[in-house]
């Protein structure tokens, strides 16, 4: 028979939604890995049954090497378009590994989560030594005296995030050098790495090396952290639109210092996993 799934995209992040809530199976790093070798993701999100009677489901997120994430903005807002269609009142929570996501739907069809609170300490991104000011590491490739990129703003959205400030994002060879900076000595846990130009107060444009995905169209968590690194550094208000290479998000960085996240979702079809897909590798 199979397991169903769903392929979706949030502005062109490749998301499967695959709800086990009603179901045995779980999903480990070598089903994950499996899953993308059938149906190409950037994310899998996976539904198990709720944990807190406040929830409607519990919530993992694997990328496509098989690796764990703690966040992810598009395939949350993916996963609230798929239980608004199905019925779910608007808002409701999803239990993850970052914390309880506030979902609800939004003008337009479009979807906001709540991403919740960054943390800017240099323990808590983490890095691998103490910097007492995030909004620019000593971080640098390229000759000392000319480097090509130096001096990101750095903060946890769920997971580690490294912002360069660029003139021109399309300038910089990002397929090389992400694999590189997302592997640095500095990230123990690696990060994400973007490139933010800020077009005006309230915008900017990014391109992004998803950590354990690799080069993407689009990335929420990526895009909350650019986000309030510029409005950080001055270089923009709290509310500003963020353009990526598959569409724009909005972002909000409220008073209240929570991140909202609001932007399109689709559907593109749905299909069907083979049972022996979770069945464990034999060593």
């Amino acid at each position: 028979m199979g397991i169903p799934y769903v392929k979706m995209n949030g502005i062109g992040n490749e998301i499967v939604v695959l709800d086990l809530r009603h179901r045995p199976e779980t999903v480990t790093a070598d089903a994950a890995r499996a899953i993308a070798a059938r149906e190409p993701f950037d994310q899998l999100m996976v539904l198990y049954a709720p944990r807190r009677p406040d929830t409607l489901a519990s919530m993992r997120i694997f990328n496509v090497d098989g690796s764990e994430s703690f966040a992810c903005g598009n395939g949350s807002r993916c996963v609230g378009a798929r239980l608004f269609e199905a019925g779910a009142p608007s808002p409701f929570f999803l239990e993850s590994r970052a914390g309880l996501l506030r979902v609800e739907r939004a003008e337009g069809g479009l979807v906001t989560v709540d991403m919740g609170e960054p943390r800017f300490a240099w323990n808590d991104i983490p890095l691998a030594e103490p910097f007492a000011d995030t909004r620019a590491i000593e971080l640098q490739i390229g000759p000392i005296d000319a480097p090509i990129l130096h001096s990101p703003s750095v903060v946890s959205i769920g997971n580690p995030h490294a912002i360069f400030w660029v003139d021109d994002v399309e300038a910089y060879d990002l397929a090389a050098i992400g694999p590189m900076l997302e592997n640095h000595p500095i990230f123990p846990e690696r990060a994400n790495i973007s490139l933010a130009h800020v077009t005006a107060p309230d915008a900017l444009t990014l391109r992004v090396w998803e950590r354990g995905a690799g080069l993407t169209r689009a990335c929420g968590s990526a895009a909350c952290a650019a986000a309030v690194s510029a409005a950080r550094t001055r270089r923009t208000g709290r509310k500003v639109r963020v353009s990526l290479p598959g569409g724009d998000l909005v972002i909000d960085w409220t008073a209240e210092n929570r991140i909202l996240m609001t932007g399109a979702t689709e559907f593109e079809h749905d299909g069907l996993l083979p049972e022996a897909t979770f069945a464990p590798e034999v060593a």
